[in-house]
């Protein structure tokens, strides 16, 4: 952006930039600049904007700051917790936490290097923390001297080189940026132990955070994604103090973090992939490599390879983005065994990576090997299919797949092996061998050409009559958007249906009896309220009272009640009743025959 469109741009926001190292933005909010900056997008116009975010289906994040100098360690002792919340957990002064800054001297960054380990490994973007929540920023920013080119021996701009190396080696470039929390710039939310950091949030929001913001919006050309984080505190009222700058960078894309009620334009589920996905919203799954974002020097349990590259095809299989975390140290090296697991997804994805760029998630019920993407192109559909348990028998059966009527083949995508395949009734078959190409994910490109339905898959009774209704397998009906999906909640990180927030949404299942019958309906329940649910199931139904149990994440077992079933396939659904309706929380459904 060039030096005459920052100026017209600040002022179409009223705000003023006073380009010296004392500079203050002042953003006056008006109805017409307080909004989404993309509320009156088109559709197509969202489409093309959010384009190469969903082909690129894979990121690196990059937690460094100060906190990679004690490196999870404070007076000799390790602190529990991440690593970059290391000021937090043990109650570090300003002062004395500023000390660190000292040794911040990261002399062996290669910026180059990480830009090529993030393309080795088939990442197409990288999001940096340019200030995380202990305050420091990773710049030269004019608005305090908490930074990188001030507060270190180092001295020089971190992002810079790094947004030079992005654009040498095409990847796109985001900032996070920690805008509510900030435990060293005064009035920052967060830091309760050291009274020389209390203040009013809303004068450091306009004096610190929004002039930071202004900065690393105009002065880095190529940004594609900002990045907000920890929206506490954050009413609609502060958040207007931030929103407006993120129309300094025109095309920018946003997560849904800011607070204020602003859902952005990417939901960022954290450590965890959501069953189902999100309906009709972009996503990003942030993970860590460990157990830790910022470097902690003891942290040595890392994923498994197997568990990685599983991750990044159940990710994208359910339409997201994967954004893998690295942790560099204050050297500046990213270590060592970060780099192994990266080189390694990196060469899966040498060889399959057709089968995550670009792709859609998968419509298909039912499929218990492993996971699915697609590709669409005008009448032809390319399902990948990703085989993470290889039939012992050589056959694979592709359910809810009615294809009699279309021209279906299939290869190995690793050598392009033709593999046989027929058509029963809604399944597609596939012999595929004994031996499986990959052990961690062999995956077959499935070609449908021509006229085809993807038929749901019922739910069927185990030999004991039993059945159970998965999350995974549920049906959102959600006219008010009320939230409903599927995720991992509680110690045991089962799968539930959460979110439950609008009376309107309803859920169901897709189910088969052998024999009609009476059976008990039995779930696993978490909530703060007492609401009640309504079971439907054909012209049978009854309401029931659900439990409290006081948190999201706390399950109790309940007996829903009882219900007469037809034997065949139909629907059994889950209804709000709407007069005191609060969320809930619901795990699998398990129909039990009456004695």
């Amino acid at each position: 952006m060039t030096a005459a469109q920052r100026i017209t741009h600040w002022i179409i926001l009223g705000v003023a930039i006073i380009a010296t190292s004392s500079a203050h933005a002042d953003t006056e909010i008006t109805p017409e600049n307080s909004t989404w900056p993309y509320e009156h997008e088109t559709r197509e116009e969202r489409d093309e904007r959010m384009g190469w975010w969903r082909e690129a289906r894979f990121g690196m994040f990059i937690h460094w700051g100060v906190y990679s100098v004690p490196a999870g360690i404070h007076g000799g002792e390790k602190i529990n917790g991440y690593g970059e919340w290391i000021m937090s957990k043990a109650r570090i002064p300003v002062e004395r936490y500023r000390e660190y800054a000292a040794e911040f001297n990261p002399v062996k960054y290669d910026p180059d290097a990480w830009v090529r380990l993030a393309k080795q490994a088939g990442m197409k973007y990288i999001v940096i923390t340019a200030k995380h929540h202990d305050g420091f920023a990773l710049y030269d920013s004019r608005v305090s001297e908490w930074d990188i080119a001030d507060a270190t021996p180092y001295k020089k701009d971190l992002l810079r080189p790094l947004a030079e190396a992005c654009r040498k080696h095409g990847l796109k470039l985001g900032f996070y940026y920690s805008h509510a929390l900030d435990f060293t710039n005064q009035g920052g939310a967060g830091n309760h132990w050291d009274p020389s950091q209390h203040g009013d949030m809303k004068t450091y929001l306009r004096n610190v955070a929004a002039n930071q913001a202004a900065e690393l919006l105009t002065e880095y050309d190529d940004l594609a994604i900002w990045w907000w984080d920890m929206p506490v505190n954050m009413d609609k009222e502060k958040a207007d103090m931030l929103q407006p700058l993120l129309r300094l960078r025109p095309g920018i894309i946003v997560n849904n973090r800011l607070g204020g009620g602003y859902r952005g334009d990417t939901d960022t589920p954290e450590q965890n992939i959501p069953g189902n996905g999100y309906k009709d919203r972009d996503w990003e799954t942030c993970m860590t490599l460990n157990h830790t974002w910022g470097y902690k020097s003891w942290d040595d349990e890392w994923k498994s390879t197997e568990t990685l590259i599983h991750n990044l095809i159940d990710i994208a299989s359910k339409g997201g983005n994967y954004l893998l975390n690295v942790g560099p140290t204050a050297l500046g090296e990213i270590p060592q065994p970060s780099v192994e697991l990266l080189k390694e997804v990196g060469a899966w994805m040498d060889v399959n990576s057709e089968s995550i760029y670009g792709t859609q998630a998968n419509p298909l019920h039912g499929i218990t090997w492993g996971r699915c993407t697609r590709k669409v192109d005008g009448d032809t559909t390319t399902y990948y299919l990703h085989v993470f348990d290889w039939p012992a028998d050589g056959t694979l059966q592709v359910p809810g797949l009615a294809a009699d009527k279309a021209k279906v083949s299939a290869k190995l995508l690793a050598n392009g092996r033709k593999i046989a395949t027929s058509n029963m009734d809604d399944y597609v078959t596939l012999s595929v061998g004994n031996e499986a190409l990959d052990p961690i994910a062999t995956v077959i490109a499935l070609k449908v050409s021509g006229e085809h339905a993807i038929v749901r898959m019922p739910e069927l009774q185990d030999k004991d009559g039993v059945l159970t209704l998965r999350p995974q397998s549920v049906e959102f009906h959600d006219p008010t958007a009320g939230g409903t999906m599927v995720e991992s909640r509680g110690e045991d990180k089962q799968f539930n249906i959460g979110g439950w927030t609008a009376p309107d949404s309803w859920i169901d299942w897709r189910i088969k009896l052998n024999e009609g019958g009476r059976f008990t309906v039995q779930t696993e329940i978490a909530g703060f309220g007492t609401p009640r649910l309504r079971v439907t199931c054909g012209n049978a139904a009854f309401e029931t009272k659900l439990p409290k149990t006081g948190a999201y994440g706390e399950f109790a077992p309940v007996t829903l009640g009882e219900i007469e079933l037809p034997a065949g396939t139909t629907n059994l659904a889950l209804r709000p009743v709407k007069e005191g309706w609060l969320p809930i929380n619901i795990r699998r459904i398990m129909l039990r025959p009456v004695e």
